[in-house]
């Protein structure tokens, strides 16, 4: 004989659903953890990032260092870009061009090729002591395009950092022993000419819009005003990253609202040389950092001229 089972169909008990004022608190918190949690993941990507970009800067002082160890303890060649126009001129025929530079290629906005060829990069200049991969001349935090750039489908330029402009011979700005530009300071030739490898930095990374060359340069430009010639970048939590002369690297944090601009393109160029609002004390850091004062001749490291590397 079949026993028939009862079947007890369960209902909800009422109440058991949440009201819509309810959910409207739950989504409510969700939204203040999340807007508390997001600035904290954002802060912490950005460290991670400026770890990366203290790592890029370190191998390019390893292989500055590598360069002057198989050139005599001379420094490599650090030109501004218009070795590209002045060494063409028929008086200096002999002098060092673009493709014995530290780095050989001028960023810009537009789409030539030096925004993205980097092979021409690693094939010059510090190149040979870099190994062939060319993503240690760029900062992970650095992707900044034009639109046009953009449109085109580029994901980045190939380069974030530049040498001090103090740094290395400087072609035709450096000629007679100390640099045009920045005549009461020492240009350095040799890495044994540096007197406190600890505190003058080699390279760092530059604002998108500012950098071309890697020909890093800053001074009173006429005599009185501070102004940035070129800029920092600031893309690590309003922090740049700077590589010395002893080999450290380090990120140095900016405490004037000039320094930290946006990173964008086109976003301070047409405004530089940029004049320097709300207090120096970036500026000064960063030119207490370049060199130091030439006391009265030429470091005695220095050859000037264009003589072999």
């Amino acid at each position: 004989m079949s026993v028939l089972r009862s079947i007890r169909i369960s209902t909800p008990k009422r109440g058991a659903a949440f009201t819509l004022v309810e959910l409207l608190v739950v989504i409510a918190i969700i939204a203040i953890l999340a807007s508390l949690i997001l600035p904290a993941l954002s802060q912490a990507k950005a460290r991670a990032q400026g770890n990366f970009c203290l790592n890029n800067t370190r191998q390019l002082s390893v292989a500055w260092v590598l360069y002057a160890d198989e050139h005599n303890g001379r420094l490599a060649y650090n030109l501004g870009q218009s070795a590209r126009i002045t060494t063409a001129a028929p008086s200096i025929a002999n002098g060092p061009q673009m493709a014995q530079n530290w780095v050989n290629n001028v960023l810009n906005w537009e789409t030539n090729s030096d925004n993205t060829n980097s092979g021409a990069v690693v094939g010059s200049g510090i190149g040979p002591y870099t190994g062939p991969a060319a993503a240690v001349y760029r900062c992970p935090s650095d992707n900044v395009l034009s639109d046009l750039q953009r449109s085109l489908g580029w994901v980045s330029r190939v380069r974030s950092y530049s040498m001090n402009a103090m740094i290395g011979d400087a072609g035709t700005f450096s000629q007679g022993g100390f640099n045009l530009n920045f005549p009461d300071y020492t240009q350095f030739f040799k890495a044994t000419s540096i007197p406190q490898p600890a505190d003058i930095f080699v390279f760092l990374d530059e604002h998108p819009d500012s950098i071309d060359d890697g020909y890093f340069l800053n001074s009173y430009t006429d005599g009185t005003s501070p102004t940035w010639t070129d800029l920092p970048a600031s893309y690590h939590n309003g922090e740049g990253s700077f590589a010395f002369a002893d080999g450290h690297s380090e990120l140095h944090r900016w405490k004037n609202k000039s320094t930290i601009q946006p990173a964008v393109a086109y976003g301070i160029k047409p405004a530089l040389p940029m004049q320097i609002p709300y207090g120096t004390q970036d500026f000064s850091w960063v030119l207490e950092h370049m060199s130091v004062e030439r006391v009265s001749t030429p470091d005695s490291g220095s050859s000037g001229g264009y003589g072999s590397p």
